[in-house]
C-alpha cells in the first residue's frame, strides 16, 4: 500500500505550532515585560529597552533554536530512511561529531579572535569533510550496516580527538569555552549567526527534499527501488550530502545537540505515514519547535545559571529515545 501522503491541514498545523513556539520565545522571558508590551516591541514599538531585548537578543535567539532543531529533525527523518533504521540521527556517520570537533579546534586556537564566523565555518567544513570521507570510503556502494559502522569509526575518532584537545587545553577558560560549545547554547546569537548558516541550512533542505521520490522508493528494499528507476549512489551521496549541511549549519549555530533528530521523525510519523521523504518537512517543523520550545523552558528555569540547551535535549530526548527502542521491532532491515 502506498504511504499516506501528509495532509494540507495537518502540515499546516504543524506548522502554526512551530510558529507559535518561536512566537512565545519572543514574547516570553524574565524580563519583566508584559506579553502586549513584548508584542509592541516585536513591531518596533514600545520603549527602546523592550525593543533591544525583544529584537535583538529574544528573537534571533528563538530562530537559531528553531533552525538547530529544524535541520536535525530534517536530517534524522532522511538518514532514517536513507538506513531503514528507526534510531538514526545525524551522528550516525559521524558529522555531528566531526563538525563539533571543527569547533573545537577553532575555539582551541581562538580563531574566533580574529573573526566571529571562524569557529561556526570550521563547524560547517569539517562536516563537509566527514562527508567527504564518507565518499572515499564508498558511501555510494557499501550497504547500510557497513555504512553505519564506517559512521560509528569516524564519530568515534573525532570524539577521541576532541577529548586530546580539552585534556590539552591552555588555561581553564579556554576549556570553560569548550564545555560550553559541547553542551550546545543559543545563547548570544545574533542575526549574523543566522545569516552565516542559513544558505548552508537551506542548501541541505533542498538536497533532501530533491531525494523525497528516491526515499519513498527506497521504502520497498533497494531491489526494488532500482527496478523502479531509483539510482541507490545517487539517493546515498544527496541525502547523506544534504544531511551533512543540515548537521554541520546545526553544531555551527547552537553547538552539540542530541536526539531530537531520532525524536522529532518518530513525532512527525502520524502525520506523514511512513514514506520517509514526506516525513522531512513535518520532522523539521516539528524539531524546530522542540528545541525552540527547551531553549524557551531553560530560560524560564529559576537557576542561577542557565542550563545548557544540549543538557535540555538530552533530558527530555533520552527518556523517548529509550521508549522509542523499546517498542522497536525492527533496528535495520
Amino acid at each position: 500500500m502506498r504511504p499516506a501522503n501528509t495532509p494540507p491541514p495537518a502540515l499546516i498545523l504543524i506548522a502554526l505550532l512551530s510558529f507559535a513556539a518561536v512566537l512565545a520565545g519572543c514574547l516570553i522571558g524574565p524580563a519583566d515585560f508584559s506579553l502586549s508590551q513584548s508584542l509592541s516591541a516585536l513591531f518596533g514599538g514600545g520603549t527602546e529597552a523592550a525593543q533591544i531585548i525583544v529584537r535583538e537578543i529574544r528573537l534571533p535567539r528563538a530562530l537559531a533554536a528553531w533552525a538547530a532543531g529544524a535541520a536535525l529533525g530534517a536530517s534524522g527523518a532522511a538518514l532514517q530512511g536513507l538506513l531503514r533504521n528507526p534510531l538514526a540521527d545525524p551522528g550516525v556517520l559521524g558529522v555531528s561529531a566531526a563538525s563539533a570537533l571543527g569547533a573545537v579546534i577553532a575555539i582551541y586556537f581562538n580563531l574566533s579572535a580574529g573573526a566571529a564566523w571562524a569557529t561556526p565555518l570550521a563547524a560547517i567544513l569539517f562536516a563537509l569533510g566527514a562527508t567527504a570521507i564518507l565518499y572515499v570510503l564508498g558511501a555510494g556502494r557499501v550497504s547500510p550496516t557497513r555504512l553505519i559502522l564506517i559512521g560509528v569509526g569516524l564519530s568515534s575518532l573525532a570524539g577521541a580527538l576532541i577529548t586530546l584537545v580539552m585534556n590539552l587545553a591552555p588555561n581553564p577558560f579556554i576549556l570553560t569555552d569548550l564545555v560550553n560549545w559541547l553542551f550546545g547554547s543559543v545563547a548570544n546569537r545574533s542575526f549574523d549567526d543566522l545569516a552565516l548558516t542559513g544558505p548552508f541550512m537551506l542548501a541541505g533542505l533542498a538536497l533532501l527534499l530533491s531525494a523525497r521520490s528516491g526515499l519513498a522508493a527506497l521504502t520497498l528494499g533497494e531491489e526494488a527501488a532500482f527496478s523502479l528507476g531509483a539510482d541507490i549512489a545517487r539517493l546515498r551521496a544527496v541525502v547523506i550530502a544534504g544531511a551533512a549541511l543540515l548537521t554541520g549549519a546545526s553544531v555551527a549555530l547552537a553547538g552539540a545537540i542530541g536526539f531530537v533528530g531520532v525524536v522529532a521523525p518518530h513525532l512527525a510519523r502520524p502525520f506523514a505515514g511512513h514514506d520517509p521523504g514526506r516525513t522531512v518537512l513535518p520532522a523539521a517543523l516539528i524539531g524546530g519547535a522542540m528545541l525552540a520550545a527547551a531553549d524557551l523552558m531553560i530560560r524560564l528555569l529559576p537557576f542561577d545559571y542557565e542550563l545548557r540547551l544540549g543538557v535540555a535535549a538530552a533530558l527530555i530526548g533520552a527518556p523517548a529515545f529509550i521508549w522509542i527502542a523499546a517498542r522497536t521491532q525492527r533496528i535495520a532491515r
